[in-house]
Parts: C-alpha cells; structure tokens; sequence
C-alpha cells in the first residue's frame, strides 16, 4: 500500500534524534523541498476531492478563454494550449522541487534553474529531464474538469 503523510507525521515517525538531523540536514543543504511553503487557499467551486471544477465564465479563471494565458490552481498550473486543448501540469519543478513553474511561449518552464518541459510534462533540457507530473482535462461548455 502506497500510503502518504504530511510533514509533521513523518516527523513524529523519525523521533526527537531522527527530526533533529532532518532539520540540521534541511537548514544546511538549502533544499527548497524543506521550506514549509503556504496552502493554496484557492478552491474552484464545484469541484469533487478527484477533480478541479473551473467555471471558464468566472473572473478568476477567465484568462483561459485565450490561447496562451495560464492559471495556477491548488500548485496545479493550467494552460490554454489551442482552441480546443488545455495543459494541466504540477507547479512543482522535478529538477529541486521550486513551486515556481509558469507557461510561457508554448511551454512550461521554471525559473529557478531555467528547466523547460512540453505540454506533456517531458524534460525539454538538461534540468528538466525528470519531467513533470500532468493532470488530464476535460473541457465542455464553459467548465474545465482537471482529473486530479
């Protein structure tokens, strides 16, 4: 069984010694995985726990009506691709775990080290040869369905 657990349970599980040198290992390292980073507070309405519910006619997501623009939501950014087509990708950059991916020019790209990754989540250079996890989506009328 492929159980997950937050942080802090998995600190609880690692004992007082074990959480110490995770935390020493954390703060001198640099790793960005380590940084306590804030819930997205941003929740679509109509949405189930499977799936993202985005009304397209709603100012918040209204910049997916044109080819190009890009929503984040819930560290999932969402791109419309073509007329017909979105990308839903993981915020979260594979090459050290930055939660700094955006679209731009045709692509999803991370700042931080300049990885780049396609609209299927493949590795387009040298930092991004791990890829990116991708959602599926479904469009109809003006609600995009982004399968979690």
């Amino acid at each position: 069984m492929n159980e997950k657990m937050n942080r802090m349970e998995f600190l609880k599980k690692l004992g007082l010694k074990g959480a110490s040198l995770f935390a020493v290992y954390c703060t001198t390292s640099g790793l960005s995985s380590c940084i306590n980073e804030p819930i997205d507070p941003t929740t679509p309405t109509g949405g189930t726990g499977n799936e993202l519910s985005l009304d397209l006619s709603s100012s918040a997501y209204s910049k997916l009506n044109t080819i190009g623009n890009f929503v984040i939501v819930s560290s999932i950014v969402i791109a419309r691709v073509s007329t017909s087509s979105f990308a839903a990708l993981t915020q979260v950059c594979s090459h050290q775990g930055s939660k700094k991916v955006v679209f731009s020019s045709g692509e999803f790209y991370c700042p931080v080290h300049g990885a780049r990754f396609d609209t299927t989540g493949k590795g387009l250079n040298s930092t991004g040869t791990r890829g990116l996890k991708t959602y599926l989506t479904d469009f109809q009328g003006t609600t995009l369905k982004v399968k979690l």
